[in-house]
């Protein structure tokens, strides 16, 4: 089995260590797994020689936040250099933007009647990787928990037994910080055309990550995102259902990109989503032969 998209807590809502994933991946029996940690390499080295105790083929990876047509979108980088210093830079420009998004997010959601603190927020992220920022998802984990807000029916969705309750922290995040929703705070992502630029200087391969997600009302976007010079789609999601999935298979084929599977698992914010999870109809063969390029390293 194979999951090329997996989240560890060097990620800003990651859970896990690499070496737990990499114990998890075992027991899953999955025998190749990346850990593409949103814009940071940090757990690579560690998850590379972890995964060898394991006999498990490990893919070093990063998922990158960068922007196309306004719209924002996650280029994952495989069997990347990462100890080149493009991508320490890609962390950097990240953090220092981090306490400025984090303050607009906060002062966005108390107009909504929301309000709740720095300390509470400071709590859950101060032992983190990147302590100077306050993903959605702990804003959720504080609103949620707040006795102020027990009965606020726009709360109600993501209560058990609501409709948005199987990844409650992260549909929160979706649906209140996201682009376009009403307490997103824009970042200065690089452009897709850098982001895949780098990859491929460090000797990697740029794959698009969950494309029905980000491309939603905007697939026209995908003929002109596939110019760029990708070198794979991730088709297999555990977003997309059984039609999203073919639609992308058809697109890689047509435009000779290679397709992934990835779960997107990061722990606690989204339960629902396992290990391994990512709904490939494709045989092992079938499989190993897209992924040539990247298990021939």
């Amino acid at each position: 089995m194979y999951d090329l998209h997996i989240h560890s807590f060097y990620s800003n809502d990651g859970e896990f260590s690499p070496e737990q994933l990499v114990e998890n991946c075992n027991i899953c029996n999955i025998k190749v797994m990346s850990i593409t940690d949103h814009n940071t390499v940090a757990a690579n080295f560690t998850t590379q020689k972890s995964a060898v105790k394991h006999n498990i083929k490990y893919i070093p990876g990063i998922e990158i936040d960068c922007t196309f047509e306004n719209t924002d979108f996650h280029v994952l980088g495989y069997q990347i250099n990462f100890q080149d210093p493009a991508f320490a830079e890609i962390e950097n420009n990240i953090r220092t933007q981090s306490m400025t998004i984090s303050q607009i997010r906060l002062e966005k959601i108390k107009k909504l009647g929301l309000a709740i603190s720095e300390t509470e927020l400071n709590a859950l992220s101060k032992d983190s990787y990147w302590p100077e920022t306050w993903t959605g998802e702990m804003f959720a984990e504080v609103i949620l928990s707040h006795p102020a807000y027990k009965n606020d029916p726009r709360l109600e969705s993501y209560r058990p037994g609501g409709k948005r309750s199987d990844n409650p922290l992260a549909n929160f995040y979706w649906d209140f910080f996201a682009q376009g929703k009403p307490c997103f705070a824009k970042s200065k992502f690089p452009s897709m055309q850098e982001i895949i630029d780098i990859i491929h200087a460090t000797g990697g391969y740029a794959v698009l990550a969950h494309p029905c997600v980000n491309l939603k009302g905007k697939m026209h976007l995908l003929s002109d995102i596939a110019k760029l010079k990708l070198d794979g789609i991730e088709a297999f999601s555990s977003y997309h259902c059984k039609e999203e999935a073919a639609t992308i298979r058809h697109f890689a084929q047509m435009n000779n990109l290679f397709i992934t599977c990835g779960s997107d698992f990061h722990g606690k914010i989204k339960p629902a989503i396992s290990l391994g999870q990512h709904h490939c109809s494709l045989t092992e063969k079938e499989l190993s032969d897209q992924l040539t390029k990247l298990l021939r390293k």
